[in-house]
């Protein structure tokens, strides 16, 4: 079954560095735009970064922009997210997203509807 399970979430102190990793199984991402968001409770989900199938082109909201870098692995069927000078504000429950539309991946990424959807994985920023 299709299916996206991250990884690499924990507890960091300000200023550190953590790398999320998203697997997919049942489907390959080749063809999909592919994201990662955010949400803190009570709050609205945040976009933080995508890549867009069609061209490649990446977006990264403006709140984590030259911090966190977007990846993907074709071979390995992988989506990353290194996340590098983390800030409290960044503690979040962060989510992998891939779309069969290869054009979903812009500055409005928070309001498209993904297909896919992994569990999460919680980030906590404290000292």
């Amino acid at each position: 079954q299709v299916q996206l399970v991250e990884s690499g979430g924990g507890l960091v102190q300000p200023g550190g560095s953590l790398r999320l990793s998203c697997a997919a199984s049942g489907f390959t991402l080749d063809d999909y735009s592919v994201g990662w968001f955010r949400q803190v409770p009570g709050q609205d989900r945040e976009g933080v970064s995508c890549i867009r199938a069609a061209n490649g082109a990446t977006y990264y909201a403006e709140s984590i922009k030259g911090r966190f870098t977007i990846s993907r692995d074709y071979v390995e069927n992988m989506i990353y997210l290194e996340m590098n000078s983390l800030k409290p504000e960044d503690t979040a429950v962060y989510y992998c997203a891939a779309d069969s539309l290869r054009h979903h991946c812009s500055s409005s990424v928070a309001t498209y509807t993904y297909e896919y959807w992994g569990q999460g994985t919680q980030v906590t920023v404290s000292s």
